[in-house]
């Protein structure tokens, strides 16, 4: 698929084989005070995506930049739709679908875009790959680079969760814990990237995480049977997902496959909400501190916050915030009533439905088709149920015992 860059601020176009990453007009005039400038939009060639109107079925690998050598070394996709039946009738909204991207690889959404820039990479005769996460994003990746016999650099927060550092490790990174937040350690490895070469991962600094991520929105037009949800609830950290879930269903559009864009939701907890924030107000500064407990979405410096907000109006849709409290309950209640086990971060989504449920309902009717995306699996940030949830003590091994643990 032939492709152009345009950037997201200036909307300068620039076309070039070589790995690109973000508009040098408008990045250099970031200060760290807000949110970047200078991310770039990958645009597909229009005659290129009206010929896929013409195929019987599509596939995520239709709309990607790079080729993907050797799918199956690395399966990405097909992830399941559940449909939650008690908590449908709970909230009185008929059609609710899930997808559980958990299933992926990895364990998280990630993967998605991790497959693509391994993909570039190999395109480019590239080995080294480096990048920040708080955990996910570097799972994904380092679980692409053992697939593929890639060398990954993994720069990390030390406060990140242990589950998700381990896989990293376990996978063979190079893993490098920095004492400081997400963004330090994002800017750590730019700075790597720059010294030692390689190819850069970080999301949205690369425009290939955003196409990566996008496939999501073209597996569900396929599996909902050529048609798209009228709202998708997304969890928004960075604005890296939620852009990618934008662009999916934005080139489904291009292709004439779809007539009209779903509403797209932005969940952020209200612990690290400046998308949300920037949507509402127009006000672009970093927050000047982000204390979600759910990690994957803390976020000060929205990486590409300033397009999220952008695909915020362009899909008529809105933020949506809830407290920590909200979220974690919203975890438990999806594990006990839906079987669905997710990490906070994922389950943001979820308590954000759960907070517009009403007027969800008032707005659309109640059989207004919602899907809620889970990106990530509860077994990655399991210190989060400490005094929380325990395990019952332990039983004689005797009838006597079990009459006397049920008896009333």
């Amino acid at each position: 698929m032939r492709f152009i860059y345009e950037c997201c601020d200036c909307h300068q176009v620039y076309e070039t084989d070589e790995v690109f990453y973000q508009c040098p007009s408008c990045a250099q005039k970031n200060d760290g005070t807000a949110f970047p400038l200078g991310n770039v939009i990958v645009k597909l060639n229009e005659e290129d995506l009206a010929k896929l109107k013409e195929q019987e079925h599509v596939t995520m690998y239709d709309f990607f930049p790079y080729q993907v050598p050797d799918k199956d070394v690395y399966p990405v996709g097909g992830t399941p739709i559940a449909r939650p039946k008690r908590l449908a009738e709970k909230y009185g909204l008929k059609n609710i679908s899930c997808k559980l991207d958990s299933a992926l690889p990895s364990g998280s959404f990630k993967d998605r875009a991790s497959q693509l820039i391994a993909a570039q990479a190999i395109a480019h005769k590239q080995n080294r790959i480096a990048l920040a996460s708080t955990g996910n994003a570097g799972a994904a990746m380092s679980c692409a680079g053992a697939a593929y016999g890639l060398e990954i650099i993994l720069f990390v927060p030390a406060t990140a969760p242990v589950n998700k550092l381990m896989q990293s490790v376990l996978y063979g990174a190079t893993v490098v814990p920095v004492k400081g937040s997400y963004d330090d350690a994002f800017a750590l490895s730019i700075a790597y990237t720059k010294q030692f070469g390689g190819i850069n991962r970080n999301t949205a600094y690369n425009p290939m995480t955003i196409e990566g991520k996008k496939s999501i929105s073209i597996e569900l037009f396929e599996q909902l049977g050529r048609k798209v949800p009228d709202v998708v609830y997304v969890s928004v950290g960075d604005g890296c997902i939620y852009a990618g879930v934008y662009k999916g269903f934005y080139d489904l559009k291009m292709a004439g496959l779809i007539d009209k864009i779903p509403h797209i939701v932005c969940a952020q907890s209200k612990q690290s909400n400046a998308i949300s924030r920037a949507w509402k107000t127009g006000d672009f500064s970093n927050l000047e501190k982000a204390t979600t407990r759910a990690d994957s979405i803390s976020v000060e410096s929205p990486a590409n916050g300033r397009m999220a907000v952008r695909y915020i109006h362009e899909s008529e849709g809105w933020a949506t915030e809830v407290d920590d409290s909200e979220i974690l309950e919203a975890q438990l209640e999806l594990a006990k009533e839906a079987g669905i086990f997710v990490e906070p971060a994922a389950a943001c989504a979820w308590a954000a439905l759960k907070a517009d449920h009403t007027m969800l309902a008032e707005r659309f009717g109640s059989d207004v088709d919602v899907c809620v995306l889970f990106t990530g699996s509860g077994f990655k940030d399991m210190a989060v149920f400490t005094g929380k949830v325990s395990i019952p003590e332990a039983i004689e091994n005797s009838k006597e015992a079990v009459i006397k643990r049920f008896e009333k």
